[in-house]
């Protein structure tokens, strides 16, 4: 019988692997490197891709590329695409399918969370391998819905329609100060006015926490004094702890130095402060048994 030449899963998917590093990457130089190809091959290979489809994918900007229209329509496609041969071919070979994933965290949950759920994932998939991505809850939904991550859990709120949320946990933020600030000194429970001459030490905008801040806290102190903000809550709290205004923050960051006696945590019960922590994921990303694994894993967690 004759033999037929299926040239689609070798060359294509070859590029299409190049196709979705620079849309990761940014660059072809760096999308070679991510693909271990030249960077004759890997510009070949995404002409080659441009030429079939009759259509650029990109807008070129000086030497980075950015995606078009059509790029941004096909981007899920060729993941989805990508995946799945990964899939069977493992599965041709008797292969149980490798974990490896691109994981984002803000960066209450990277410092207080992520350790303990990674080292714990890896202790029940020892072949996996995890890498870690932090920033804020903004620059996270960012990166998911670029598909640079694979799934993010954030401490804020995301709207976008194509990413979906998948509530995790709660976490409770409070209100510190350190032991000899004046707020510690009153003798009576304190009220949302015994804040209106403070200055407050807070986190950068477009963190989860710093959004807890301004629906709970700014709406009662609409004239705040805001004296600082900062993007990392051990910067922050160290700042506190020296006597320098007050903070709102994870309960979780508190409490090491609460236990040292370097920081009070007041009572404000008038401030709802309990927050969710949510999953991130595409809902266009092709869920491998890798993702599947960690999803189910950190729901059984709770």
């Amino acid at each position: 019988l004759h033999r037929r030449r299926h040239s689609f899963p070798t060359r294509r998917s070859s590029d299409l692997a190049v196709f979705v590093a620079v849309a990761q990457e940014g660059t072809v130089t760096k999308a070679s490197d991510a693909v271990r190809l030249t960077q004759s091959a890997a510009s070949m290979a995404l002409a080659d891709l441009e030429d079939g489809l009759g259509a650029p994918l990109f807008d070129r900007l000086g030497k980075r590329l950015q995606l078009n229209d059509l790029g941004r329509f096909l981007l899920p496609q060729a993941l989805e695409i990508l995946g799945r041969c990964e899939s069977f071919e493992q599965a041709a070979k008797g292969e149980l399918q490798s974990i490896d994933l691109r994981l984002g965290a803000t960066l209450t949950i990277s410092d207080y969370l992520m350790p303990n759920l990674m080292a714990d994932f890896l202790q029940r998939h020892p072949q996996a391998h995890l890498q870690l991505q932090v920033g804020n809850t903004r620059q996270m939904i960012e990166s998911v819905n670029q598909f640079q991550l694979d799934l993010a859990l954030i401490e804020g709120s995301c709207h976008l329609p194509q990413l979906q949320c998948i509530h995790w946990r709660d976490d409770e933020l409070a209100v510190c100060c350190a032991p000899q600030h004046p707020l510690t000194q009153l003798n009576h429970p304190l009220t949302p006015a015994d804040f209106n001459d403070v200055e407050w030490i807070l986190r950068e905008e477009g963190s989860g926490t710093r959004e807890v801040f301004d629906n709970a806290i700014l709406k009662d102190l609409p004239d705040a004094n805001i004296r600082l903000t900062l993007g990392h809550n051990e910067a922050i709290l160290k700042i506190v702890a020296n006597g320098l205004g007050i903070t709102c923050v994870s309960r979780l960051a508190i409490e090491p130095l609460q236990e040292k006696g370097q920081l009070v945590i007041l009572d404000t019960p008038f401030w709802e402060l309990t927050r969710p922590l949510f999953m991130l994921v595409h809902r266009q990303k092709y869920q491998g048994p890798g993702l599947k694994a960690f999803l189910q894993f950190c729901e059984d967690q709770v």
